[in-house]
C-alpha cells in the first residue's frame, strides 16, 4: 500500500467484533499497523473509527465523547444486561407517562457512577470479566464515574415496554448498565434491546462506510482512498507552527521549542494542560506537544519521524 496514515470510519454491522473489523482492514490495506478507537460489542452497530499507520499513536488525543441511539426493554433482566443473555427474571413494567419516565432518566444525566456489566472486557485480577462470568466465577466490579452529556427520551412504548433513547456520553460508559439500572429503579428489570453508535471520537456515521462496500470499491480503486488524514481528526486542539528548519530539527530530535509572544497573544485563553498539534509551514503534522509555563516552551510528547 501507499504510505498513508489516518482513519477509516467503519460502519460496523451486527455479528462481528471490533477486532474482526481491524483484521479486515489490515487485510484490505496490507498493513499490520491498524487499531480501533474503542470496542463495540458484537451486536452493536454503527460508527467505529479505525486508525491506520501512525494514526494509531494519536488515538488518545481524539475527542472521547460518543453518541448512541439505543432501545431498552423493560420487564426482562439478563446475565449480560442485554437481550442476548440468559434471562434471570421477568416482571411487568409500570404504566407511566413520558414525562414521569423522563424524570427517572434524570438519575442518569451528568456525572454518574455505574457498575459495568459482568460480561465486559474489564480486567479483573489479570483476566477479562466476561471470561470469569462465563466460568460462573463470583466477583464484583467497582463503580466507575462516567459523564452523560445528553440523554434524550425519543420514544416510550408502554404496550411493549420499550424505551428509545439518544445518549451522548464519555468513553467507558456502558449503555447496558443504564438499561439494567433503570429497570431496577422502575422495579421491573431492564436490559438493552438494541444499540447503534452514531458518532465517536469526532467522526459521524455520515463519514462511515461498511467494510463490504470497501471490498466492492477496491475493484476499481484503492482501499486507501477511504482514509481520512490524521490532521483532520485533530481540529479540536490548538495548533503550533514551527517557523524554520532549526525548530524542525529541534522537534525531530526531541528538544523543546521556545514559544514567542505571538503564540502567547494568539492563545491568551489557552489551556496549558491540553495538548497542541505541531505543524510545519506546509501544515504537515509533526506531532503533539505540551506547553511548559515555567520555561515558555513546547515540550515534545509525540514526534513523528521525518519523511
Amino acid at each position: 500500500m501507499d504510505n498513508e496514515d489516518g482513519f477509516i470510519i467503519v460502519n460496523k454491522e451486527s455479528g462481528c467484533t471490533s477486532h474482526d473489523c481491524v483484521k479486515q482492514i489490515r487485510r484490505l490495506l496490507n498493513t499490520k499497523k491498524v487499531g480501533h478507537t474503542g470496542t463495540l460489542d458484537p451486536e452493536v452497530t454503527g460508527t467505529l473509527p479505525i486508525a491506520v499507520g501512525s494514526a494509531t499513536r494519536f488515538i488518545q488525543y481524539l475527542p472521547q465523547v460518543k453518541t448512541y441511539i439505543g432501545q431498552i426493554q423493560l420487564g426482562i433482566r439478563t446475565k449480560t444486561d442485554d437481550i442476548h443473555g440468559e434471562i434471570i427474571n421477568q416482571k411487568n413494567w409500570p404504566k407511566i407517562s413520558d414525562d414521569k419516565l423522563d424524570l427517572y432518566l434524570n438519575k442518569f444525566r451528568g456525572k454518574i457512577k455505574q457498575i459495568p456489566p459482568k460480561v465486559s472486557s474489564i480486567h479483573v485480577n489479570g483476566e477479562r470479566a466476561y471470561k470469569k462470568s462465563y466460568k460462573n466465577e463470583k466477583f464484583e466490579l467497582a463503580p466507575r464515574e462516567v459523564k452523560i452529556d445528553e440523554l434524550t427520551l425519543m420514544n416510550w412504548d408502554p404496550i411493549r415496554g420499550i424505551i428509545k433513547i439518544k445518549i451522548k456520553c464519555s468513553a467507558g460508559t456502558y449503555i447496558r448498565s443504564i438499561a439494567r439500572d433503570l429497570g431496577e429503579i422502575l422495579n421491573s428489570g431492564g436490559c438493552l434491546l438494541g444499540l447503534k453508535r452514531i458518532s465517536a471520537c469526532g467522526f459521524d456515521e455520515q463519514n462511515s462506510i461498511k467494510i463490504s462496500d470497501i471490498e466492492k470499491e477496491k475493484v476499481v480503486s484503492k482501499a486507501t482512498n477511504f482514509i481520512i488524514p490524521t490532521i483532520s481528526a485533530l481540529n479540536h486542539i490548538s495548533t503550533f507552527v514551527l517557523n524554520n528548519d532549526e525548530e524542525i530539527n529541534f522537534w525531530q530530535t526531541g528538544r523543546a521549542i521556545k514559544v514567542d509572544n505571538n503564540f502567547l497573544n494568539e492563545f491568551g485563553t489557552f489551556d496549558y494542560k491540553k495538548p497542541v498539534k505541531v505543524l510545519d509551514k506546509r501544515h504537515t503534522l509533526l506531532g503533539i506537544g505540551f506547553f511548559n509555563e515555567e520555561q515558555y516552551k513546547i515540550n515534545p510528547k509525540l514526534v513523528l519521524n521525518a519523511k
